[in-house]
Formats: C-alpha cells, structure tokens, sequence
C-alpha cells in the first residue's frame, strides 16, 4: 500500500550482494547443477510490454494441477458460510428505521474527530477494496488455476469467486460509511475508483502460479496489517463502530492471508527448490500494491507528484503500512517456509534463501537512513481532492 523505495532499492542489489546478517546460514545440499527457475520455458518466452508471459514450465503446471485435493482440504474450508458472515447492513443505521436519520447524524457526529491524515489512509484503502474487479481478473490470469467457464465447478474456480465474494463486502462497507460522514468528497473518490479499474495493475506475475501465489501470500498480510491498524486507530479517536468495521476487514484477510499461504505451502512441499525461486523473483522485482496505478484526474496537475505515493507517504506517517511492515513480511514468510534451515534446496535455490534470510535487515537498514532523511523534508504538505483539497502532512 506504500511506495516502498527502501525495499526495492535493496531488491535491486541481488542475491550475491555481501552484508553483515544476522540471519543463521541457509544450510543446501552442495549440487553443483544449476537449478532452472520456475519462470523459464525450454521454448523462447513471449514477451508483452517487457514482461514475460506464461512463464512456468510444464512439469511445474503439472504440479498445480495435483493440487486440487489440497485446496478442498486445507484451503476451502477458511471460507465463510454468507448466510452466517456479517454483511455491512450491519454495521450501518437501518434505512427502514423510524429514527434512521437520527442515528446518521449520531454517526456523523462520531466521526468529527476523525483527522484528515486518517481519512486520506481509510479512503485509499477503500479505492483499493473497491478495485476487486481487477484482483479476480488478475486470479484469473494465472495459468492451471483459472476459473475457465466463470462458473466452473473446480476447487480453483470456487476459490476465486467466493474470495471475491467476501471481499466484495470490505469497499461496499466503507464506502457507505464514509459517505454516511459527509466528511469526503464522494465524486473524486468514485473518479479514482473507475480511474484504478480502467488501468488496471500489473503485479509482475507472468501468468504463473508460483509468482501469483507468492503475490497474493504477501498481499494479503499487507492488507491485514493497514485495516488493523486503522482499526486500532479508529478506537483511539473514540470511534468504536469504525474500529469494528476495520477490525472485521482485517480478520477476513487474515483468513485470505492463510488461504495463499496454504497454497504455497503446498508447493514447497512439492517442489521447494521452485517455490524458492518465485518467493526470490518476487521480491527482487518489488511486490507492488494492487492500488498502484491509481489516479484522480487532478491531483498531479495540482501538486506534479504521483496520487499513490503520496497516499503513501501518509500510511507511513500515520503508522498504517510502512516500510518496516514490509521487512517484516518478508521475514515472516522466509520464516514460515522454513529458508534458514531447509536442507532440501539445491543451487540457484540456496543462493536465493540466503538473498530472502537477509533482505528484512537489509530493508530495515536502508529504511532507516531514508527515514532521516526526510526529516529534512518534516512538515511538508499535499492537498487531497479526496478531502475537498485541503492540506495532509506527507512527511
């Protein structure tokens, strides 16, 4: 959810980067033959706009085609029963009620004490749940594991649409509620809603599974952490409906985060020298946030800086997704898959366990140096269409 430019100028620096870790040693087989990464095909790739497509090969397709049993046993069942789930009716005053609008102005004054800063984060994130359209899209794009008929009764098709139907209840949710407020501007919210749907996102993922997963394993966590935090933030400002609304958002995504952690799960099991080199691939190319092209119309004429990175410098600041998050996924999913002490990978897999133990510190490092720099750059503002132009601190 935020420009990480700590994390990716590190990716950058590669696997055979030397710095001081604390990380322990990746103990590997000493095999000499060079393992082949999962995103390369014996045939020339096909390359659209620079990107490699349909890269995994056809013994790792295979792979993901046997995991359908598991998906039935171990992922399926996190998902929720809609007749038993909340539906955002309940948390919002009863349109039929007599005393309806008596409780909306309760509601809007609640919500008075909200900061801009927190109402540019909570808005941001909801254009980012309001965008589901191109996440099941995105879901569908990957190869062995798309839903081929848009109904198709296999557990990969199921997966994807009654996700999408969960998540379907977080933007319709907070958008109500915000526009209960009367406290945003409701126009160019919806113009950068249909703007960040139109364009789309591009996570880098080639059309593969492995890298998709990885994606979505990360992605997921990321997004748990932003709505608990605007959870715990909405309590702090003695909102207590809010913090329930945030706080409910963020335990449906952390039952999302298992679902695609259990996936790969299942592909370390399988093939863990290929799961190694995705979750490397994936973080030396940036896990970028699904809201990353998103755009207003206006903001860059106004302030000639980028909406999303902007929005980002907010999280930051507030404390709602930052850098340091990042490092910390990263070491949660290292740690998870078991990269410091697997003895089962061989080769390029090795060097890039080593690459994954060490990026957190390196992330952490960097991300405090940058940190102090833009304390340099304290007090610096930005007008947000979002809150009818009126200046947010961006650092």
């Amino acid at each position: 959810m935020i420009s990480q430019k700590s994390a990716h100028a590190v990716a950058k620096q590669g696997v055979k980067t030397q710095i001081v870790s604390r990380q322990r040693v990746v103990r590997c087989h000493a095999i000499a033959a060079t393992e082949r990464p999962p995103t390369v095909k014996a045939q020339g790739p096909i390359i659209m706009n620079g990107q490699v497509l349909h890269s995994i090969s056809q013994e790792r397709l295979e792979l993901v085609q046997t995991l359908g049993p598991h998906l039935e046993s171990q992922v399926l069942p996190l998902l929720r029963d809609p007749t038993k789930s909340w539906q955002p009716s309940d948390f919002l005053p009863e349109s039929s009620d007599p005393d309806f609008l008596d409780k909306v102005h309760e509601l809007r004054k609640r919500t008075t004490v909200l900061p801009d800063d927190y109402l540019v984060v909570f808005v941001g994130d909801m254009i980012t749940e309001e965008a589901l359209p191109t996440y099941m899209a995105m879901l569908n794009t990957l190869d062995g594991v798309r839903d081929e008929t848009g109904a198709a009764p296999t557990p990969w098709g199921r997966w994807t649409r009654e996700w999408t139907a969960e998540e379907n209840r977080h933007g319709d949710l907070m958008n109500k509620y915000m526009y209960l407020t009367g406290r945003v501007n409701m126009h160019a919210i919806e113009v950068t809603i249909q703007n960040l749907i139109g364009s789309g996102m591009d996570p880098k993922t080639e059309n593969n599974p492995y890298l998709g997963f990885v994606y979505t394993s990360f992605q997921e966590r990321a997004t748990k952490i932003s709505h608990g935090n605007t959870a715990r933030h909405a309590l702090e400002y003695g909102d207590e409906v809010l913090a329930k609304i945030c706080g409910s958002i963020a335990s449906d995504e952390g039952r999302h985060e298992q679902a695609y952690q259990r996936i790969m799960d299942a592909v370390y099991e399988k093939d863990p020298n290929g799961a190694t080199l995705a979750f490397a691939d994936m973080i030396k190319k940036q896990i970028v946030m699904p809201a990353h092209l998103m755009d207003d119309g206006e903001h860059h004429g106004k302030t000639g800086r980028n909406l999303f990175a902007d929005f980002s410098s907010v999280a930051e600041k507030t404390g709602t997704y930052t850098a340091m998050d990042y490092a910390d996924i990263t070491e949660h999913l290292a740690k998870r898959w078991r990269l410091a002490d697997r003895g089962d990978l061989t080769g390029e897999a090795c060097e890039a366990a080593e690459y994954l133990t060490k990026m957190p510190d390196r992330i952490r490092k960097l991300t405090e140096r940058s940190m102090a720099r833009k304390q340099k750059s304290k007090g610096q503002t930005s007008p947000f269409a979002w809150v009818f132009d009126r200046p947010v601190e961006l650092v």
